[in-house]
């Protein structure tokens, strides 16, 4: 049952980020909010909304050090990922941006080798080299004119740095997170994020114009706050605290699928015959790699 859990967990949080992506994709087109701006409010009102639910649930005393961790979990896992991923939003067609963040399991297993002493077999590297290659076609054929969405390579480095920080994450802090409940952790986490990000966005918080921001982008933001920020990052933990990182990280092919669907549904992107050969070869190298025989051992 535990396990079940986590994966149903992980399983709702990356289907809630797969709108995620159209959300943010038409939040940056209508050029409202800047990006730090929107991550600040999501830091803010997210943090609020766990701090309330602490009020309602047993206090868990954190030493310094933890804080400290917390404070660096917040980085990787929030400030980092979300920084990059709202800035290549503005620069990344929907489909582009799924399919590169698909590496993340990749990126995960990398880090689960270094800390936690997983073996990476030769099939492991193919696998590797195999979706690497699809991110550098994606590089390498980007459009710059014409077409419903652009990508720009720029959008795609992001978009990898986006997902090696979320890998980070997912690997090396998962102590510090089996330590506590989901809603000790998130409440600092955001706090500390909120913080880090107030500097750089203070300007553009003090010269908002809440009015000027048309109704269905605040509607937008509002489903990033209360679903792609608390919910999701609430949900993140708990499959954290019963699966194994790579595991929760598997549930990231949910984005691309979605995101593709809703996008060419409602005209954002386009299916090419570059993105199918992309993905084709993203996707087959986490199936090479996920069906490593080396990585049973490690399971169990």
């Amino acid at each position: 049952m535990r396990q079940f859990v986590g994966h149903l967990a992980s399983f709702g949080a990356y289907a809630i980020f797969g709108l995620n992506i159209i959300f943010c994709k038409d939040i940056a087109n209508q050029g409202a909010l800047s990006p730090i701006l929107l991550f600040t409010l999501r830091a803010l009102c997210a943090g609020a909304l766990f701090w309330i639910l602490s009020l309602f649930t047993k206090r868990e005393h954190v030493p310094a050090a933890d804080l400290l961790r917390m404070a660096g979990a917040g980085m990787l896992g929030l400030v980092i990922p979300q920084m990059t991923f709202l800035t290549a939003i503005t620069m990344t067609a929907p489909i582009d941006l799924s399919v590169v963040q698909s590496t993340t399991p990749i990126m995960t297993m990398f880090v689960a080798a270094i800390f936690l002493k997983e073996p990476i077999s030769w099939q492991k590297a193919g696998g590797v080299a195999l979706s690497f290659l699809g991110v550098m076609w994606l590089i390498l054929q980007s459009t710059h004119t014409g077409g419903v969405a652009q990508t720009r390579p720029l959008g795609i480095i992001l978009t990898i740095t986006n997902a090696f920080s979320f890998a980070l994450y997912l690997g090396i802090c998962r102590p510090v997170i089996q330590r506590y409940s989901v809603v000790t952790l998130m409440k600092w986490m955001f706090l500390f994020s909120f913080v880090a990000s107030l500097p750089f966005s203070a300007g553009d918080l003090m010269r908002l114009d809440v009015q000027a921001v048309p109704s269905q982008v605040w509607l937008e933001v509002g489903y990033l706050i209360l679903f792609a920020t608390f919910v999701a990052y609430f949900l993140i933990p708990v499959g954290q605290q019963r699966i194994r990182p790579t595991l929760v990280s598997m549930y990231g092919y949910l984005q691309p699928i979605i995101a593709t669907v809703v996008g060419v549904a409602v005209g954002m992107d386009r299916l090419t015959v570059m993105k199918v050969v992309a993905a084709i070869c993203v996707f087959a190298g986490v199936a090479i790699v996920n069906r490593s025989p080396k990585r049973a051992p490690v399971e169990a």
